[in-house]
């Protein structure tokens, strides 16, 4: 759950991905000059707990603040709407219409009762001081994964134009950002035509370091690890030193028969050689612990898997079974406690991994993005606690790495 920033009374809260809370600031934007006081809450549905969270987020800013309207958007209130239809002055937004100005407007308009003089009384999710810009470049997906409820809930993929992203990143830089991270549901599958012919994702990278210089910093969210535009990635950041060397992969298990009931579309060999290719770049991943059907040998794959690609760090959560999806109604489910008992090992396997890498950047000089109270971010995305005097947040400076803890690299700068 990340808390976004407030402008014009308008206060927002976003669970789950950083998407939501990019489409949260366009959403705040976008009301402004149009409605003055509402709290704005991007929900999420990834898992049941998600959901949860999300009602029980809605149902207590309800509680405290019955003169604001509370509108509710995201995965959470399309999926079930119903979840908020009882909670005093909510009004729902479905995704296919979060980012329609009327649809507010009309929401506002069809209430069974006016809220006269809205006012936000309680509201405590501070404000973050963001040292990079996310810029959206895609949404939907088109694929069917066994698990995944967010295809249907965002609906099929759309690539934006490259003229908007373009214009994104040049107001990101105008504003002080040094590091831009282009986001999506599926940034993996861009792909748009223009009078060049079809721009994929590597060119897309590609051509927004060409036309705006002043990015110092590029970086991509979540990619498949089916898409052969990976290996392009992997080029161009051994090619451009303004392209971060680090990918975070969904790759949700390591074992192929996981992987095949998953409806994925890559194998344990295909990251292998992606590794292979790597070369100094590292990669993090997510990990469905859990899934139907995965036995103690299944998972002992994705562990040797582990063990041979060295992932340096591993976002692994148990199978959420999610109503609508093939994968809630398979054959075979994990206890749930064997779940959560599959997703510390491997979190520990891979914090084991981190520590390794960790250890081997002892002594070298490292570009770093520093935020805020001296926390910066290395190349690799692994936090680093600078010693010395302050730096300003979202300056780049070299800086030597003299040792690190649990919760991240320790180092040294001199100026």
């Amino acid at each position: 759950m990340q808390a976004e920033n407030k402008k014009n009374n308008i206060k927002t809260l976003s669970f789950g991905c950083r998407l939501n809370s990019l489409e949260s600031e366009k959403i705040q934007n976008m009301l402004f000059g149009h409605i003055n006081t509402a709290i704005l809450v991007n929900t999420c549905a990834v898992t049941a707990e998600a959901e949860r969270q999300s009602g029980q987020t809605v149902r207590k800013l309800a509680r405290e603040n019955p003169d604001a309207p509370i509108f509710i958007t995201g995965c959470a209130a399309t999926r079930n709407p119903g979840l908020f239809s009882n909670i005093p002055h909510t009004f729902v937004v479905a995704n296919r219409d979060k980012l329609r100005l009327q649809a507010y407007m009309d929401a506002m308009a069809s209430a069974p009762c006016h809220i006269e003089n809205p006012k936000i009384a309680v509201f405590k999710n501070s404000d973050p001081k963001l040292s990079k810009q996310f810029v959206q470049v895609q949404n939907g997906c088109n694929h069917k994964c066994a698990y995944c409820i967010t295809r249907a809930l965002r609906g099929p993929a759309e690539s934006f134009e490259y003229a908007s992203i373009v214009a994104d990143a040049r107001a990101a830089v105008a504003n002080g950002f040094n590091e831009i991270v282009l986001t999506g549901v599926d940034i993996a599958s861009y792909a748009r035509r223009d009078a060049d012919g079809v721009i994929l994702i590597s060119d897309l990278c590609r051509r927004l370091l060409d036309d705006v210089p002043q990015i110092r910093r590029l970086r991509l969210s979540s990619m498949d690890p089916a898409s052969p535009e990976i290996l392009k990635i992997i080029d161009l950041m051994h090619q451009e030193p303004r392209m971060m060397p680090h990918m975070h992969l969904s790759m949700q298990s390591g074992s192929d028969s996981v992987l095949r009931a998953m409806r994925r579309r890559h194998t344990a060999a295909d990251i292998r050689n992606l590794v292979a290719r790597a070369n100094g770049i590292t990669f993090s991943w997510d990990i469905i612990c859990g899934f139907p059907g995965e036995t103690a040998e299944l998972f002992a794959q994705t562990m040797q898997l582990v063990q041979e690609t060295r992932p340096i760090r591993i976002h692994a959560f148990p199978f959420s079974p999610r109503p609508g999806t093939e994968a809630a109604n398979m054959p075979n489910q994990i206890e749930r406690a064997e779940s959560k008992r599959r997703v510390k090992i491997i979190a520990d396997a891979a914090d084991a991994i981190r520590i390794e890498f960790m250890q081997s950047q002892i002594g070298k000089k490292v570009q770093i993005l520093a935020e805020e109270n001296n926390i910066a971010r290395d190349p690799h995305d692994i936090a680093v606690k600078i010693l010395g005097e302050p730096i300003a947040p979202r300056t780049i400076c070299d800086v030597e790495i003299t040792g690190y803890n649990a919760d991240g690299l320790i180092g040294t700068y001199n100026h």
